[in-house]
């Protein structure tokens, strides 16, 4: 009897310090993500599960900590997932386009960063659209400058993305995590973010079970974004 509970211990403590682990990953350093929009098309396909590096981006870093640790500021083209700056409990993800002080200008959809025409072609997407109410700040913006602590985040589908454009900049602190690995994709159902309730939820999961092999978009696992 003192043999078998001693094994039980074993595999529970096992199971405890894992779960321990597991969670203070998922808190601090590693985060997953689903996407359930469009605006990142075609970086990002809705369905798309990612990995979120939550800790380069941490506090402000000793000139020791720089050394030892892979931290560091957000960079222009960062992929980054953040609290949006409308509805704080929604996460949101975009590409940052400008940084704190940084002059920013669409101009005919040509986006200029300082002055400078971006060289966008690897990633953004733009396409003709009927909807006049939005064409103007869509393809003509600015100039306007990044303030402090902040960060103007738009999506690579630019005709389709609700952004920096239209609700502002991102606080810095609002700032989650770096986007770097799609570990998924799901072609089926994916939820919009809200809680559906119980049932609805349990028949998401068991649909996404049954079509598990025919919907994943084998191609897209371990794909590493840029």
């Amino acid at each position: 009897m003192q043999k078998r509970r001693s094994t039980f211990r074993e595999y529970f403590e096992a199971l405890l310090i894992a779960g321990v682990f597991l969670g203070f990953t998922n808190a601090f350093v590693f985060k997953t993500f689903y996407i359930p929009s469009a605006s990142m098309e075609e970086t990002l396909l809705v369905g798309d599960h990612l990995f979120v590096n939550r800790f380069i981006f941490g506090p402000e870093a000793t000139r020791l900590e720089k050394t030892l640790l892979p931290l560091r500021r957000v960079q222009r083209g960062d992929i980054v997932i953040f609290r949006s700056p409308e509805r704080p409990a929604v996460d949101m993800v975009k590409r940052c386009i400008g940084i704190p002080g940084d002059t920013i200008r669409v101009a005919g959809k040509t986006l200029f960063v300082n002055g400078e025409p971006m060289k966008e072609s690897a990633f953004a997407v733009y396409e003709p659209r009927r909807d006049r109410s939005r064409r103007r700040s869509r393809d003509n913006f600015g100039p306007y400058v990044v303030p402090p602590d902040h960060y103007f985040c738009m999506g690579d589908n630019r005709d389709h993305s609700y952004d920096s454009r239209f609700w502002g900049p991102v606080p810095a602190h609002y700032v989650k995590g770096r986007a770097f690995l799609v570990y998924w994709s799901f072609g089926g159902e994916t939820p919009d973010g809200s809680w559906p309730g119980w049932g609805a939820r349990l028949r998401q999961l068991g649909q996404t079970a049954v079509s598990f092999f025919t919907k994943t978009r084998w191609r897209r696992t371990f794909h590493v974004l840029r």
